[in-house]
């Protein structure tokens, strides 16, 4: 019944004895007679002494040693952990804490027995548990644990230094969860529609300040932040509350809440947000100021009434994601001239197009910064204020008391402001103060929701703004798109792109196709996706002689888009396909995020 897997007895002298924890010497000896390291390397640690669990590894890392094996691999604990498995025949095992259901697993053993032998149950189904440990041949506890749960028993060798983290952090969140659970119970029943919702909110039962919820809230924002994620969803569901966070634009279900202690944790989260708690009909917009290893980020919060209770998303933001360099931002040379002789001129309209998530914060964020100087005054109209910066007097829209973006514009020409930034031209009104600002020699930045630049001049003209004020103010027009960029330490060569793939992406434009071209393929750095961070598609359109005569001429898309490519505009898609050649994205994922026009 038992299904353990043993490691291989290569020899007396080489490998460790059955159930004696794993000791310096003996992985010195193995990496000796693999010729990973030399003789000379290992006698400087001969003489170390390393007793606790986990230690032999960690030391070893610590030197930095490199492979003397190609690829020459570093030493790290985890390569080590990876090298050592495949000796020893017991298979590897990175812990993700995204795909492990801990509070299924947690309930197997106890947190002292976990301790005790420093394994991790890591998976659990009907007729196994699969369990992680550091000491691949301390193996005393199987036959106890195997009786006791009745299931087979799997051993996977993971990273030591993981296993003692998350035996602390799975069953520290699991007790704070059960309390949680236990102290809610009661406090709300499964609401069916709206009326139902409501006058849950009106019990006022949930604590928010329960230790056991604020346990759960900072560790869930702890994980978000050290897994990159740039939002937070926490979803009502009829029977459960479900977490997701979305890393490099894709959604990851992370976690299953019971209902009580979703509730109790939004109340949480409200409370931190300024936000009315009981309030659960209509939506509401807060923020959030926090900070993690001496860094602040701010979370944007938002709330939105469903059937089965108030979903939350919160938007992550941190000064090195807001405010970061063109070139990091995924600017080419040529992009950045373009760029730099727009927001250089003394007055004009510059707008950012694009869907929401393509980066146009970001980029306006990094702009204004950029030149928001001590001898400019720098003014913004935003809904919300997405960061606060400094150099930047930043006023917000409070929709309930009449103060809009054009109402917004119009105080802000009162305050003899150099360069302006407009949240968003959604109506007629806002797009003609923008205009009246750049006519009366401001810069005006703002943003528009179309596909494409050439677009964004159809969209002027339909709400209302007669060609000759645009071709009076418009300087240039910039549209962009998010892509994942494909992780630079596992990413390999997957042969000749396809030609029709590579038409798609260059029609109309003549750009030799590439010889090589890259795959994702996963490595632990990526979690496994093959993709690490994002980067920029930008689509830069001058207002040249051509294009104002169209736009005074009110001409449709297809006309203004020939005209764009014809005067030197590269299309978004030309964007995508020059980052391929650089081997820094995929064919697949250019496709995904660029119109094909």
């Amino acid at each position: 019944m038992n299904n353990t897997v043993m490691p291989t007895q290569t020899s007396p002298e080489k490998t460790p004895m059955r159930d004696r924890h794993l000791q310096l010497n003996d992985v010195l000896k193995l990496l000796i007679a693999d010729g990973i390291i030399s003789t000379d390397a290992a006698k400087k640690l001969t003489k170390v002494k390393a007793h606790r669990f986990g230690e032999p590894l960690e030391r070893i890392a610590m030197q930095q040693w490199r492979s003397l094996k190609p690829p020459h691999e570093e030493l790290t604990v985890d390569t080590l952990v990876k090298w050592l498995a495949g000796k020893l025949g017991v298979p590897y095992y990175h812990i993700d804490p995204l795909k492990i259901d801990m509070f299924a697993v947690t309930q197997t053993m106890s947190n002292a027995y976990a301790e005790r032998y420093h394994i991790l149950p890591v998976a659990v189904t009907g007729d196994k548990v699969v369990i992680a440990t550091g000491e691949p041949f301390v193996r005393d506890w199987v036959d106890e644990l195997s009786r006791f749960l009745k299931r087979d028993i799997e051993i996977v060798f993971s990273n030591p230094a993981d296993v003692r983290r998350y035996i602390g952090e799975f069953y520290s969140l699991a007790r704070s969860m059960k309390h949680a659970q236990a102290r809610n119970e009661g406090a709300a029943q499964i609401a069916n529609n709206f009326e139902q919702l409501v006058e849950l909110g009106n019990t006022g039962h949930l604590d928010a300040n329960d230790r056991h919820i604020v346990t759960i809230v900072d560790w869930l924002w702890q994980y978000a932040f050290e897994q990159r994620a740039s939002d937070i969803h926490i979803e009502p569901r009829r029977d459960v509350g479900i977490v997701r966070f979305r890393i490099d634009g894709v959604l990851h279900t992370v976690y299953k809440f019971p209902v009580p202690v979703l509730l109790a944790a939004t109340s949480r989260i409200k409370l931190l947000a300024r936000m009315e708690i009981v309030e659960k009909r209509r939506p509401q917009d807060g923020r959030i100021k926090t900070s993690t290893n001496g860094k602040e980020i701010d979370l944007r919060v938002s709330t939105m009434p469903t059937a089965f209770g108030e979903k939350i998303v919160m938007r992550i933001f941190t000064p090195e994601v807001l405010v970061r360099s063109f070139t990091d931002l995924g600017f080419s040379d040529e992009d950045r001239e373009y760029w730099d002789r727009f927001v250089t001129a003394s007055n004009g309209i510059i707008l950012v197009t694009g869907p929401t998530g393509s980066g146009k914060t970001t980029t306006l964020y990094s702009t204004l910064r950029l030149l928001a100087k001590p001898e400019v005054n720098v003014c913004t109209i935003e809904d919300p204020i997405e960061m606060i910066e400094p150099l930047i007097n930043q006023m917000q829209v409070h929709q309930a008391i009449g103060v809009d973006f054009a109402a917004g514009v119009r105080t802000l020409l009162r305050q003899d402001p150099d360069i302006i930034m407009v949240g968003e031209i959604r109506d007629r009104e806002t797009a003609d103060m923008a205009v009246q600002a750049a006519l009366t020699g401001h810069l005006v930045l703002s943003t528009l929701h179309t596909n494409d630049a050439p677009s964004a001049l159809t969209r002027l003209l339909d709400l209302g703004v007669p060609g000759y004020l645009i071709n009076s103010t418009v300087l240039g027009i910039m549209a962009q798109r998010l892509v994942r960029t494909l992780c630079p330490k596992c990413k390999q060569p997957d042969g000749v792109l396809d030609d029709s793939a590579w038409l798609a992406l260059t029609r109309g434009f003549t750009i030799k196709k590439p010889e090589q071209v890259y795959r994702a393929v996963g490595c632990l750095d990526c979690r496994m996706t093959g993709y690490l961070g994002r980067i920029g598609l930008y689509e830069i359109m001058e207002m040249t002689p051509g294009l104002r005569d169209l736009t005074y001429k009110h001409a449709d898309d297809s006309a203004l888009r020939t005209q764009a490519y014809k005067d030197g505009t590269r299309a978004l898609r030309i964007a995508g396909a020059l980052k391929i050649i650089e081997g820094t994205t995929t064919t697949d994922e250019v496709l995904k995020n660029v119109p094909i026009n």
